[in-house]
């Protein structure tokens, strides 16, 4: 059956052959100080950008950190490293790293972990962004190869708890598959942006990568519980933000995903039960496991703190409002804000269609739906102020301060 996935394309030509181990073997992992200090020579000695990446254990554990950095270099080779033991011992890696481009695919996902640990880049190449910029419908690493570099990466361990000791021959064997083959795809796709005059516009959006500001934490994240949409009355509300922050501490002291400390729908079954006991909360599925019974008066407590708050504290009903409503709301709630985005947006998706760019990544929804609630003078010149404030590239600016300007000048 033919992918709709792929673009006419992306489809064509012969299959793409499959990549099933590094060419050079897979290194060993290094742990000791003086391990990371020999691959530090190495990686200094090496040439062009290094390829970067990380692999976590999202699911498992209640951080984000890296607990397998893999790097490779031309001139240098694949370099595996476990910075769990040793964190502070990383002082040569992070200097060798520091100067270097680093080719990464979806840097979002890994420059987090990395900062963690101390490692900076001066510039980025993001393949998964460049692939964006360059129109492809599936951007994943392995589809960039086959199409790039008619290389086939087969999927792997991507979402395996990484936090495991010793990790396993064929996760390693995943791992450096993962930088392989990553400066050669930055390199094919580099070329393909200079061939669409793009190169300027990709430069931009991994400065941008590196300079932007961190995007402010959640309101009421408790409130993402799932299935809490059940629950009728704000005492139970209340119920579920006791269990939810109580379950939150215990998961960061022991390194644990919340969701394996205690399941939402135990949280929520405990809410709705409201049990007046340890030993009826014990009865109830989930918490009369000897995992949960070992926690029990912990989680009673939490059930207690939530019966004891006095009406005025319990939280509302309803989240309070955060950010901008639906745009489908608009009508009733600011009806001029409505009429804009009604021509905005879908100038904004024409002039993403003609450059073949996701509108997404031509301009950010949140900045466009802004501008539309705001409003802002229908000239060029006060819509590129706008832009700009919502921190929008120059290139972003250039393409759609007209489209924005001429549909605004419409009302």
């Amino acid at each position: 059956m033919a992918d709709p996935d792929n673009t006419p394309e992306e489809a064509e030509g012969p299959a793409p052959e499959p990549l099933l181990a590094p060419a050079e073997g897979v290194p060993p992992v290094l742990v000791a100080p003086a391990e990371f200090a020999a691959a530090a020579e190495r990686l200094a000695a090496g040439t062009g950008p290094i390829a970067v990446d990380t692999e976590r254990a999202s699911g498992f554990r209640y951080s984000q950190r890296a607990y397998l950095v893999q790097l490779r270099r031309a001139g240098s080779g694949t370099v595996l490293i476990d910075p769990i033991e040793h964190p502070d011992a990383l002082d040569s890696v992070i200097a060798a790293l520091d100067g270097p481009e680093w080719v990464l695919h979806a840097a979002d996902q890994d420059l987090p972990c990395l900062r963690e640990l101390g490692m900076r880049c001066a510039t980025v190449y993001d393949t998964e962004l460049a692939g964006r910029l360059l129109g492809m419908n599936r951007v994943n690493l392995a589809a960039m190869t086959a199409h790039f570099l008619g290389r086939e990466l087969r999927k792997g361990h991507g979402a395996a708890d990484w936090s495991k000791r010793p990790l396993p021959d064929d996760w390693l064997n995943y791992a450096a598959l993962d930088v392989e083959l990553l400066v050669e795809l930055r390199d094919a796709m580099d070329a393909q942006l200079r061939a669409a005059g793009k190169q300027e516009w990709a430069a931009q959006e991994f400065d941008y990568i590196l300079r932007r500001p961190p995007a402010p934490p959640r309101p009421d994240r408790w409130r993402r519980t799932s299935n809490i949409h059940s629950l009728k009355t704000q005492r139970q509300l209340a119920a579920v933000r006791e269990l939810w922050l109580s379950r939150e501490e215990l998961a960061a002291q022991r390194d644990v995903a919340p969701g394996r400390v205690l399941p939402d729908a135990a949280i929520v079954d405990a809410a709705q039960s409201d049990p007046k006991t340890v030993d009826e909360l014990t009865r109830l599925k989930v918490f009369g496991g000897p995992r949960q019974r070992r926690h029990a008066r912990r989680w009673f407590a939490a059930l207690q703190r939530a019966r004891d708050l006095p009406e005025q504290d319990l939280p509302a009903r309803k989240a309070p409002a955060s950010g901008l409503p639906p745009v489908n709301r608009w009508d009733q709630r600011n009806p001029e804000a409505a009429a804009r985005a009604a021509v905005v947006r879908p100038a904004v998706a024409d002039v993403a269609e003609s450059v073949s760019v996701p509108a997404e990544n031509l301009l950010s929804p949140e900045l466009v739906r802004q501008l539309c609630w705001t409003g802002v003078a229908p000239d060029p010149a006060a819509v590129d102020e706008a832009l700009a404030a919502g921190w929008a590239r120059p290139w972003q600016r250039d393409l759609t301060r007209d489209a924005i300007a001429a549909a605004l000048a419409q009302l």
